[in-house]
């Protein structure tokens, strides 16, 4: 596995997901949509997929004497480094933007950038990770389709999220703010975002195993 995990790094990872980790600064922008520094992670991921399609790398690594388990096992590992990193980066550009841009009326567009809202990140990325991968190792070939029907689930999500902070008063005055009376009402958010990332990353490795069995190269 760990052999497999270089190779992901060093030849499946394509240069945009570097970039995109960058974009964790847009968490300095006052009264933003922060979701949107975090999808871009997502398509970041997609042309992981693309660009390793496109070069054959799943029939390169399924003819190593390896189990086409441990090919995906290693993809997937290789995607929640990629979520988790993003997230990793973004936290201290959030800090930075509580420190120059103090909103004590929330974020009127989205909701701020603080515990809560990295837990329901790692749940957005738990929904798109859950039918994206799947999907794409029915066929280890088809990445459009996932992509489409991932992000689609990903933007009711984010829609949904949005809407129910911005007008439901309760989550308006306890999650959209960055004050520090109101961590102890988002940290269980964060923790429930952690535990549901790593039960949907186990599942839809499974899941995904499970499909990629059936394929023949």
């Amino acid at each position: 596995m760990k052999a497999l995990l270089f190779k992901e790094i060093k030849l499946a990872m394509h240069p945009t997901t570097y970039l995109f980790m960058v974009i964790g600064a847009m968490l300095m922008i006052p009264s933003y949509p922060y979701y949107v520094a975090f999808v871009y992670t997502c398509l970041g991921i997609f042309f992981i997929f693309l660009s390793a399609r496109e070069n054959k790398d799943i029939f390169f690594t399924a003819s190593l004497p390896v189990r086409k388990s441990d090919v995906v096992k290693s993809r997937i590992i290789t995607v929640a480094i990629v979520e988790l990193l993003q997230l990793a980066i973004g936290i201290p550009f959030a800090i930075i933007g509580i420190r120059i841009n103090p909103n004590a009326a929330g974020n009127m567009v989205g909701i701020e950038a603080n515990m809560a809202f990295f837990g329901l990140v790692l749940i957005m990325y738990a929904l798109f990770n859950a039918i994206f991968l799947p999907l794409f190792y029915k066929t280890a070939v088809n990445v459009g389709i996932p992509l489409v029907f991932a992000g689609i689930a990903v933007t009711m999500y984010v829609v949904a999220v949005e809407l129910a902070v911005q007008m439901i008063p309760f989550f308006k005055t306890h999650l959209d703010t960055t004050a520090p009376a109101m961590a102890k009402y988002q940290f269980p958010i964060l923790i429930a975002g952690m535990l549901i990332f790593a039960l949907a990353l186990w599942l839809t490795f499974r899941k995904s195993a499970a499909n990629f069995e059936k394929v023949d190269l």
